[in-house]
């Protein structure tokens, strides 16, 4: 990242500023292609906002969770959270080699035409432009999927059905068949078609989605995220790096690592003073009929509000409202909006709070 976007705040007020840009549908963002291109030209890096959001949706379940279970180990919570956000990093790989595995597949269905009994001559002679395409060899070889590879039980080659019917979808499509008329060859273009792919046969894909939630119950919330982050990387592909392409760091920095970590702790070790100010801004509520939802992540956007002050509080309001579009009630965003923005509004008043 240049040095004229150092800081946290700086970053934090341009991750505001995409939240306001980008449309959102509940909490994940359903136009990645936007959320991607955002000032490209200045060389912004926003994969360790985006990973703050995840962390943000992650916090919230582990600390809902901690307390449907009695709220009785800290140290195990914390433990899950870090363990949660490993497996989305885990999905992210996953979804990159998934690409692998359908041109594996598609190879495949070519040897196998040459062995019919009575091969036609397309059989005999196949277009090989999809199986030879230039970016899937250089994402097949990459050193850091290949070391996640190793590591793995779990393959592609296991979901047959899945691969078979993702395969024939994308060859019906236009953009398979445009891709393979095409007269030019060149790197981008193969890395073109991959993305649009992505874009509008994998993402939201009924089907991908059934074998992902199959396997992990930690990849039901994730996908969609991660989807960006995926579409991200392809665009991020240059050949001149060969197998040595970077890919997405789970966690940019150690910076990013502390914030979760402080985030969840705080939310829980001061959870009694953030209830005492949510009971007492909480329009005559009785505290014990809000849903417990609610609650907490009022208890967690506080937690945020209150201990980094870097992050102004647009931010913090916007993504705990859209948590709360996400796994609460319709009427919980106005509730939550209006007993947080008193709540700030009171600390401000009586000096305990000094942010915009």
């Amino acid at each position: 990242m240049q040095n004229f976007l150092k800081s946290t705040k700086e970053r934090e007020i341009i991750f505001c500023e995409i939240i306001k840009t980008v449309k959102k549908h509940g909490f994940f963002v359903t136009n990645p292609e936007n959320l991607i291109i955002f000032a490209p030209q200045k060389g912004i890096d926003i994969y360790s906002m985006i990973n703050r959001v995840l962390i943000r949706l992650k916090v919230v379940q582990i600390i809902y969770a901690y307390y449907q279970n009695g709220g009785k180990n800290l140290d195990t919570a914390e433990k899950e959270l870090f363990f949660s956000l490993s497996k989305a990093y885990d999905l992210y790989n996953y979804l990159l080699l998934l690409m692998v595995e359908i041109t594996r597949y598609a190879n495949k269905r070519l040897n196998a035409a040459k062995g019919k009994l009575a091969p036609t001559k397309e059989d005999l002679s196949p277009n090989t432009k999809f199986v030879d395409n230039r970016f899937i060899t250089q994402l097949e070889e990459n050193q850091q999927l290949n070391d996640f590879i190793s590591t793995q039980k779990r393959t592609w080659a296991n979901e047959g059905d899945c691969i078979k019917a993702l395969c024939e979808q994308i060859m019906e499509s236009d953009i398979y068949k445009e891709y393979m008329a095409s007269e030019t060859s060149s790197y981008d273009e193969d890395r073109e078609l991959w993305r649009k792919i992505y874009k509008r046969l994998i993402f939201n894909n009924p089907t991908v989605d059934e074998v992902l939630e199959d396997q992990s119950l930690y990849w039901n919330d994730d996908k969609e995220i991660v989807d960006t982050f995926v579409l991200k990387t392809i665009k991020r592909f240059d050949p001149k790096n060969g197998s040595k392409q970077e890919l997405l760091p789970e966690f940019k920095d150690e910076e990013d690592k502390d914030f979760a970590r402080r985030l969840f702790r705080r939310s829980i070790l001061n959870a009694d003073y953030y209830r005492h100010l949510i009971s007492e801004h909480s329009r005559n509520w009785d505290l014990s009929r809000v849903a417990l939802m609610d609650v907490i992540i009022m208890q967690i956007a506080l937690a945020e509000i209150l201990s980094f002050p870097n992050i102004p509080l647009s931010v913090s309001f916007n993504e705990y409202l859209d948590i709360a579009k996400l796994y609460s009630t319709p009427k919980s965003g106005g509730f939550i909006n209006g007993t947080l923005d008193g709540i700030v509004k009171q600390l401000k008043k009586d000096n305990k709070l000094n942010k915009i």
